[in-house]
């Protein structure tokens, strides 16, 4: 890529260090743009930049947010006695989607994976204590996935509920998810039935 313009190696170096995008995916993505009109860059150019500005993490849940606390936490009519984990934050919007769970939600910002350089410490467990903390939650759902990394996460989840906040019911999704399978990936039907099938950890 050395044989580019500046301003187009700029480019390509900042899109392929999306995920997904690799040089020459973002040489083509790049040399697209380049096709738009100059409207249309700019309007994308302040997209990402209001992208930055206007969006940040709710300090309840730690979910994507224009206001803080976000909609779910703000909403009165969730249940404050139900919080479900999830790892990403689109995870919980294929939650949402199914229009079946009115708890509240905490998203942790990842999974625990050793090999990755991912500890609990990397994660908003803190968040998760404290919320734990004020008492008003009766029920933990798992929603993780099951995936190794899941799993350590949930066995870690576990351990740390059990002994600090012994009355807490822990649960996770109905194992109808498929074995190595992500929350944000599973189709609707089988998250619903997951999720009213849920069982004790």
């Amino acid at each position: 890529m050395k044989a580019l313009p500046k301003p187009l190696a700029d480019l390509v170096s900042e899109l392929s260090s999306l995920p997904g995008l690799g040089p020459k995916s973002a040489l083509r993505a790049a040399l697209t743009l380049l096709k738009w009109p100059k409207e249309r860059t700019q309007l994308l150019g302040r997209a990402v930049h209001d992208l930055r500005e206007n969006l940040f993490l709710c300090s309840s849940c730690a979910g994507l947010a224009e206001s803080d606390p976000c909609p779910i936490c703000s909403d009165p009519a969730r249940n404050a006695e139900s919080l479900c984990l999830v790892s990403e934050w689109d995870s919980m919007l294929a939650l949402e989607e199914t229009g079946l769970y009115k708890g509240r939600y905490l998203i942790l910002g990842g999974l625990i994976s050793p090999l990755d350089g991912v500890d609990p410490s990397s994660l908003e467990i803190d968040r998760f204590r404290r919320r734990l903390s004020e008492g008003a939650v009766r029920e933990v759902i798992l929603a993780l996935g099951t995936t190794l990394e899941a799993e350590a996460t949930a066995s870690y989840l576990k351990n740390m509920v059990e002994r600090a906040h012994p009355g807490v019911r822990l649960t996770r999704l109905a194992q109808g998810i498929p074995l190595g399978a992500e929350v944000k990936y599973v189709d609707k039907e089988t998250l619903k039935q997951s999720m009213v099938h849920r069982q004790d950890l």
